[in-house]
């Protein structure tokens, strides 16, 4: 549902589906908070498809996403951005980290990653560095080397180890950089990449979203800095869970409005539901009556358990 862009206010929140599935009862509760600060702040309220990996967006799902959250009473202000049609702008984005001498080519793969040594302390899956030095020849041989339709990935020659951000939830918050992928080796632009040209594309200076995402916050700050652009507030909400503590998920049963509405529960419960789960007002069903209610110190009391 889509406001008027006219006359918009300065700043703006968003919400950013990925349309690899129907958005569950957690996703749809993150975007109704994102919605609530945005609207109580003033701010814009903007709607963003990540639908960079062709290969995970399934036909159909980000059309059923957008009704959902249209449905539970979320409204946005102007044009929806795809990202699938936004290639121009990460390249230019790469150009300007490129012409900084911050950008190199990097041969590994996923393997190689994962079994390459790495410094004591180092999370999971970060960048060893392994690609960041290579001599000129050694680059034109691991070109060759690639198999067809394969091109070298693209990272960051970050300037950091580590980077400090404050968020509205968590506090301050210290994690690591690395040398993250802007390009991946199928030539498909990476998330850390694009969701901060796209943030100051479109005027997003508050991102409200999973707190499975914090650890990758210091990474997206630091690519703000490099590229010129100021820091969001940041606020990382608490994740839907289930009876047993893991992360809400398909296998749950029925947390998605369709499987609700199979089982007889109308979208008009599950709002109630998500209402309740922020702190609204008892047997409220419509989002308007988290206004003035959700706030980044009401989001500390912890994960909602959906049982």
């Amino acid at each position: 549902m889509k406001s008027p862009a006219s006359s918009l206010p300065p700043g703006a929140g968003r919400y950013a589906p990925s349309p690899s599935g129907d958005l569950h009862l957690g996703n749809l509760r993150t975007a109704v908070a994102a919605w609530v600060l945005a609207r109580d702040s003033g701010r814009a309220f903007r709607m963003r498809v990540d639908d960079l990996d062709a290969a995970r967006a399934r036909p159909g799902v980000a059309e059923r996403q957008l009704a959902d959250l249209a449905a539970i009473g979320l409204d946005w202000d102007g044009e929806i951005m795809w990202e699938s049609e936004r290639s121009h702008a990460y390249a230019a984005a790469a150009n300007q980290l490129s012409d900084q001498g911050l950008v190199y080519e990097c041969y590994c793969s996923r393997r190689e990653i994962a079994e390459a040594p790495r410094a004591p302390h180092s999370p999971p899956g970060s960048y060893p560095g392994t690609c960041r030095d290579l001599s000129e020849a050694e680059r034109e041989r691991r070109r060759e080397a690639l198999g067809p339709g394969r091109v070298p990935a693209l990272r960051l020659r970050a300037t950091v180890a580590e980077l400090t951000i404050t968020d509205g939830v968590h506090g301050p918050y210290t994690g690591v950089v690395d040398d993250v992928v802007l390009r991946r080796g199928d030539g498909v632009w990476a998330y850390n990449l694009a969701v901060v040209v796209d943030d100051a594309e479109q005027g997003v200076d508050q991102v409200v979203r999973g707190e499975d995402l914090l650890s990758s916050t210091p990474r997206q700050a630091h690519l703000a800095d490099l590229l010129g652009l100021p820091h969001p507030e940041y606020v990382h909400v608490p994740l839907a869970v289930n009876a047993a503590g893991e992360r809400l998920a398909k296998r749950d049963g029925a947390v998605t409005l369709a499987d609700l509405a199979q089982e007889g529960t109308t979208t008009r419960a599950a709002v109630a539901r998500i209402v309740a789960s922020l702190g609204g007002p008892e047997g409220a069903d419509s989002i308007e009556a988290l206004r003035g209610v959700v706030t980044a110190e009401s989001l500390r009391a912890g994960p909602w358990v959906v049982a």
